[in-house]
């Protein structure tokens, strides 16, 4: 089944109701349908065809959408690519994806047109937005006159998407992920929260070229026929308008975006929150966010799961039990086992690797059979999360394989200590990192965001925090920036980056 069947059946279910509304503009279900369909067509008698491949550099917009899902219909692979990656980023992904198509958002062309420059390919190119350059055609011209296109029937097996990896093991590798993948995570998730009334609104702050976005926001809605908010990127105070303005809504956010609600909220209360439940993914959830966020809200926040491989895969049930701190449980469909390096089960309680199998799982990497053969095995997906399963089943990320430090022998996971760092007020963002050690082979060390005139040194933050861990787990180096974390698109904090910027560079002692 192809994926857009969800739109064309919320088109004839809800032809009038509004489908997305974006910075003052609006489009019901059935004229997104309609504008899909057209687009298809018109990209079809412009060359491109089943089974070619298109790359999306578009900032979210309604056009983002129909661009989304009219190349869907086609059956073309859809690469959605972060607008802010440069020359050499890019640059692997064309070569690995050689896209036949290319749409792009005219503020974003800067960096795309040096890839043109030095490829040998030369895709159809458009271009969202006036050009001044006659290599882009103008988006609105690929739009047909016809309106009866005819869906391409997809196989669950046919690949839609191709989703790069931010990169942080290497070079990025394209996460080839199928109509049946995606169709599939949106039905279950969308059965997963039960019947919402049809006044409910999807706050849509996530990129929608990430797959928490495309998953959580753009496809469960439009499987459900739900309105989304759409907004270009993340504002506090667009998130709390909208919260306030409207009578029930959804928030799926990063951590991040929580936190900054939650210092929002704290200086301006809501007076009349509409938040009827709210998702957080894309990386660990503070424990003391989600607090803080539930009490200002007055809402429940259901930690989950996923990564670009499998874009949902584990979640705090909906109306069921939830536990601070934990994943949830697998959702619907879906498997997941803590192992051994050998493979093997560890006993419940002791951590290991977490492993997922279930539809969602990708059909693996893009010309890359031998890391595709290391990250599934037997239809298991090894996902490099440390992580722990308690007597109730529920699981709990513990850190990154990579990311563990050893210190002296001992392990230590920087999650363990970040979570015990928030609990200081003053603390508005911390990354704790390993960093060289003659001796030890590995010390730990953290960096510090302050919230806005806080009043607190390094010496005071390490005495909270040696006092509430093992001795071999607190950091003994600290430093305190004022500069914010380099995040990725979604909000979440990049602590390859944090390494360069502040310990490579700055701190050379270290």
């Amino acid at each position: 089944m192809n994926l857009t069947h969800y739109l064309e059946t919320s088109a004839q279910r809800f032809p009038d109701k509004i489908a997305v509304r974006f910075e003052g503009q609006t489009i019901t279900f059935q004229e997104l349908n309609t504008n899909c369909s057209r687009l298809a067509a018109g990209l079809q008698k412009m060359g491109l065809s089943t089974k070619d491949c298109c790359a999306l550099i578009v900032p979210n917009s309604i056009h983002a959408i129909t661009a989304h899902y009219a190349l869907a219909k086609l059956g073309v692979l859809v690469v959605p690519i972060n607008f802010l990656y440069r020359e050499n980023e890019l640059s692997h992904i064309f070569s690995d994806s050689k896209p036949k198509a290319f749409i792009g958002a005219e503020p974003y062309l800067e960096e795309i047109r040096k890839v043109f420059k030095t490829s040998k390919e030369t895709p159809i190119r458009l271009t969202m937005g006036s050009s001044d350059n006659s290599e882009f055609k103008d988006f609105n011209t690929a739009y047909s006159t016809e309106t009866d296109f005819s869906t391409y029937p997809a196989d669950d097996d046919d690949v839609l998407n191709i989703l790069y990896t931010s990169g942080t093991t290497g070079v990025p590798k394209g996460v080839m992920l199928t109509h049946g993948n995606l169709a599939s995570e949106a039905r279950i998730l969308a059965e997963m929260r039960g019947k919402l009334d049809p006044e409910v609104v999807v706050i849509g702050v996530l990129p929608l070229y990430h797959v928490y976005g495309i998953t959580s926001v753009l496809n469960v809605s439009m499987y459900l026929g739900l309105t989304i908010e759409l907004f270009t990127q993340f504002e506090p105070q667009n998130v709390m308008r909208v919260v306030e303005e409207e009578k029930q809504t959804i928030l799926f956010a990063v951590p991040t975006m929580y936190n900054r609600l939650i210092q929002l909220a704290t200086e301006s209360p809501p007076v009349h929150p509409s938040l009827k439940f709210c998702v957080s993914g894309g990386a660990s959830l503070p424990v003391e966010f989600l607090h803080r966020f539930e009490s200002l809200f007055n809402t429940k926040i259901y930690e989950g799961y996923g990564l670009t491989e499998a874009p949902v895969c584990v979640e705090n049930p909906y109306g069921g039990l939830t536990k601070p701190g934990s994943i949830g449980l697998p959702i619907p469909e879906f498997s997941a086992k803590i192992v051994d390096p050998d493979g093997k089960d560890v006993p419940r309680g002791e951590t290991g690797e977490l492993i997922i199998k279930g539809p969602g799982v990708m059909k693996g990497y893009l010309n890359r059979p031998k890391e595709t053969s290391e990250t599934i095995k037997e239809g298991w997906l090894y996902t490099g999360d440390i992580a722990r399963m308690d007597e109730d089943n529920y699981i709990y990320i513990v850190d990154r394989k990579k990311d563990l430090i050893i210190r002296g022998g001992y392990n230590v996971y920087p999650r363990e200590i970040e979570e015990v760092m928030y609990q200081i007020p003053e603390i508005l963002e911390a990354a704790v990192l390993g960093v060289p050690h003659d001796d030890l082979g590995e010390e730990i060390a953290a960096i510090v965001v302050l919230v806005e005139n806080a009043d607190i040194d390094a010496d005071a933050i390490q005495k909270y925090v040696k006092a509430r861990v093992a001795p071999y787990k607190y950091p003994r180096i600290i430093r305190i920036t004022q500069e914010p974390f380099p995040k990725s698109g979604t909000g979440k904090i990049l602590k390859k980056e944090i390494r360069k910027q502040y310990y490579k560079k700055r701190h050379p002692d270290i």
